[in-house]
């Protein structure tokens, strides 16, 4: 029988956990304080402690670091509410096992403790005498560079021994692109600390900041790497089509289903899932997907027979879930469900520094593509790169760059005429705004003259911006010829 000691300063969890966890075979001991549990390992040898976070005289972090000096064989759970999950993720890189937020559900915790032990009985299998100091705890590399998470090409090929001891390396990872930005490297610090966990992950990012992307790459670093991914686009499923995608049907069992159907969720069996757009879908398919996150079982439309399913569940959004929980669209429970842990995405925009590093990766596949090389990339366009805004962030870069390649004759440079007009659009919008500050500060001497061309200036930016920088009509609104205004703004140096 195997010692578990319960460490909980609410007495009702102790004693629905000791009464619980005796029944099924485990020798339990319970106590309220941090201190009294480090008396009884003192005493006793315990396999497993279940670690409340907040303690009245300590906090889980510091009780962790104190069990694992005293009894450096016990497997350490963590017991933790939704607020603290990011404290309890970075606890078990510390060497916790594994960590459960409330409210707490007998069934899963007696699961994962069957986890843990079968975890330890490999790892002592695998490493014999040189067993490390906590099991269920191993160290994730930290001097790796920065991943960004932006999809080239192929697959990866990456051989990786034992998952969850290996950390993402660019030397390896050909399909991704790998930047040095603040943020390229905080989110390549967050995909390398849950990928090898078995964590539900909300990925929250913009329209085309590569949230499938990162999904994949948490996906290859995991223990589920061999299995499949399976990812699914919530947004594109009608009501009626939404529950046969995820669940799948029977033959017959509504009409047009004239074969059966395997869903989702079954294709994903003991791999990844990954839900993109989950807040568009509808409220009755949230209250079955609830369900099935729950109970780990899966029925398909028209049958009664329940499917048991392990799937890892990854879900994105280009909006804030808690957002959309506060606006009645995605049920709370569902959320807190899936937020074990957040990854945001920042945008292109929060990211210029890496900029030339996509650019590279993306002509590089395109040349491919086009079996044709190209020149460098003109000063200009680089500039124009840097001011514009990327309202479709990588996938947008993506498709700037395969049509300028595709315009670029052969060794020839990429310059601003391959770009899309809304570029070179907001590239002059720029510029011309620069001209007319340099022309504010030249004003500040009160001299007429320049007063007046500012003035003049002001006037063609307003009357650009009205017709989208058509100049035929600007010059028609302003009642000057199309000579006229090109001499005007050739003195700005606006050649588009």
């Amino acid at each position: 029988m195997k010692n578990i000691l319960i460490i909980d300063d609410e007495i009702n969890i102790c004693t629905l956990l000791s009464k619980f966890l005796s029944k099924h075979g485990f020798r339990v001991d319970t106590t309220m304080s941090g201190a009294t549990a480090l008396k009884m390992m003192k005493e006793k040898t315990y396999d497993l402690a279940l670690c409340d976070y907040r303690l009245k005289d300590t906090d889980g972090a510091q009780l962790l670091q104190d069990i694992r000096v005293l009894s450096p064989q016990t497997i350490v759970i963590i017991i933790t509410g939704y607020t603290d999950v990011r404290v309890a993720v970075e606890m078990v890189k510390n060497g916790a096992y594994d960590y459960i937020s409330k409210p707490l559900y007998p069934d899963e915790i007696l699961n994962l403790i069957h986890k843990a032990f079968v975890h330890q009985e490999s790892v002592k299998e695998q490493y014999g005498n040189n067993l490390p100091p906590l099991p269920g705890s191993v160290p994730l590399k930290t001097n790796a560079p920065a991943a960004a998470a932006a999809s080239v090409t192929g697959h990866s090929g990456t051989d990786v021994k034992e998952p969850a001891s290996e950390a993402l390396d660019h030397r390896r990872d050909e399909k991704y692109v790998y930047g040095d930005s603040s943020s390229a490297k905080e989110l390549y610090r967050q995909i390398n600390l849950v990928a090898p966990t078995d964590y539900s992950v909300i990925i929250f990012g913009e329209t085309g900041t590569g949230k499938e992307s990162v999904a994949q790459l948490i996906h290859q670093h995991s223990k589920r790497r061999g299995q499949p991914f399976v990812a699914l686009d919530c947004g594109s499923l009608s009501k009626e089509l939404a529950a046969s995608e995820l669940f799948g049907h029977e033959k017959g069992s509504f009409t047009g289903a004239i074969n059966t159907k395997i869903g989702a969720f079954e294709q994903a069996q003991g791999g990844t899932l990954f839900l993109d757009e989950i807040a568009n879908l509808s409220y009755e398919i949230q209250v079955a997907l609830l369900r099935v996150v729950q109970e780990k079982q899966i029925r398909r439309v028209g049958s009664m027979k329940e499917i048991p399913i392990d799937v890892r569940i990854i879900v994105a959004s280009n909006e804030k879930l808690s957002e959309s929980v506060q606006k009645g669209r995605f049920r709370e429970d569902l959320f807190h469900r899936f937020n074990e842990f957040t990854i945001y995405i920042p945008p292109l925009r929060e990211r210029y520094e890496d900029i030339q590093l996509f650019v590279t990766a993306f002509v590089r596949q395109v040349e491919k593509e086009l079996q044709k090389q190209t020149g460098h990339i003109s000063p200009e366009v680089w500039e124009c790169f840097k001011k514009y805004n990327w309202p479709g962030n990588i996938r947008e870069l993506k498709n700037v760059i395969r049509r300028a390649c595709l315009l670029t004759p052969q060794g020839e440079e990429i310059t601003m005429s391959t770009l899309p007009l809304e570029m070179k659009e907001s590239f002059t919008q720029h510029f011309v705004e620069d001209q007319v500050e340099e022309l504010v500060q030249m004003a500040k001497d009160n001299d007429l003259k320049t007063v007046a061309l500012q003035a003049e200036y002001n006037k063609i930016i307003n009357v650009l911006k009205e017709v989208k920088y058509n100049k035929t009509k600007a010059a028609q609104l302003l009642n000057i010829d199309r000579k006229t205004l090109y001499n005007k703004l050739r003195l700005l140096n606006i050649n588009y």
